[in-house]
């Protein structure tokens, strides 16, 4: 959210679309599920309501960091509608304190309609006038005044520091650090390749990560979870050498070839040429997802992150004319 975008004016957007069909939108949820519940429902135009003077009321509550309690009037599967003076104010299911992200869709309706009449406390975590849109954040109420400017004053790149899970996307996993929300993107959880961030994490864990930036001006805290474990590839070169056969997984098949996982974090590329001796111009023909292979290393790389992996010439090589008799002298020594 652009802090910038709260300071160009304080009156309601000049736009036709929906504000709940907006918000939305960006909560992801699917239109034919649009549907407000409660004893107030915002008209179709964030243009019919909503004073200058409440916006700037509004910016100041986000400026200010501070907490306010406001009535809840309205919910869908989305989250809360809260009556904010003559504004409307959102807060998504991922910031309510009692709502656990795991719960079924009628868990989550239960609670949410429990809601309805009371007065919750809560922060303004968006503040967005052009576009009629403001968001709040029951979790974030939690720290209590000020805590927002002081964590982000105290940040810094490199930072470890803990947190808990609070939403899973497809994109990343969103952790709160205590009055700022952080994101672990999904290139961030682990140096091994990673489907959904749901196999790695769930909601509610406490998280050790590490601060990799902060944009202070937009209140964007971005983290990792991989810093913190080995990279497997600064110790490649140590661990094997061209000519290696390893057993692996197949993680990913394309049309030039496919990927294999030898260990975590450490993935190789046979390419559709190194495939068998054949010639296979689809590569999908030969190996699925999930397939276990033993493959031969043709090529390190450590700096670029490359491994070169072979699926020919992958029997293991027989010993020679000393080997065979120190294996035998060996034999004969354990019978002993």
């Amino acid at each position: 959210m652009s802090q910038d975008r709260g300071r160009q004016g304080y009156g309601p957007p000049q736009s036709d679309e929906s504000w709940w069909a907006a918000v939305l939108q960006d909560e992801g949820i699917p239109s034919e599920n649009r549907q407000v519940r409660g004893s107030q429902r915002p008209s179709a135009s964030p243009t019919s309501w909503g004073s200058a003077e409440d916006w700037v009321w509004a910016r100041e509550l986000y400026e200010s960091d501070d907490t306010v309690d406001l009535p809840v009037v309205g919910f869908n599967r989305g989250g809360l509608l809260v009556e904010a003076r003559s504004l409307r104010g959102f807060v998504p299911v991922s910031h309510l304190v009692d709502v656990e992200q795991s719960s079924d869709d009628v868990q989550r309706h239960e609670v949410m309609e429990s809601l309805v009449g009371d007065s919750i406390c809560l922060k303004v975590i968006e503040f967005d006038p052009e576009r009629g849109r403001l968001v709040f954040s029951q979790r974030a109420a939690q720290a209590g005044p000020g805590k927002r400017i002081e964590l982000l004053e105290s940040l810094e790149a490199g930072q470890r520091i803990t947190g808990k899970v609070t939403n899973i996307t497809a994109f990343g996993v969103f952790v709160d650090l205590g009055g700022v929300e952080g994101l672990v993107h999904v290139s961030e959880l682990s140096w091994g390749r990673v489907r959904h961030p749901s196999d790695v994490v769930r909601c509610g864990q406490s998280l050790e990560v590490v601060v990799l930036s902060i944009d202070r001006e937009q209140v964007r805290v971005a983290l990792s979870l991989k810093e913190l474990l080995p990279d497997p590839w600064k110790t490649v070169e140590e661990r094997f050498e061209v000519g290696d056969i390893v057993d692996g997984v197949v993680t990913n098949v394309v049309k030039f070839g496919a990927f294999v996982g030898i260990e975590e974090g450490l993935e190789g590329l046979i390419h559709v040429s190194e495939l068998g001796d054949e010639h296979y111009p689809d590569p999908g023909a030969v190996l699925a997802d999930g397939d276990q292979v033993r493959v031969r290393i043709i090529h390190i790389d450590a700096a670029a992150r490359r491994l070169g992996l072979s699926l020919r010439e992958v029997t293991e090589p027989a010993l020679d004319v000393e080997e065979q008799e120190s294996s035998r002298e060996a034999e004969a020594l354990s019978s002993f």
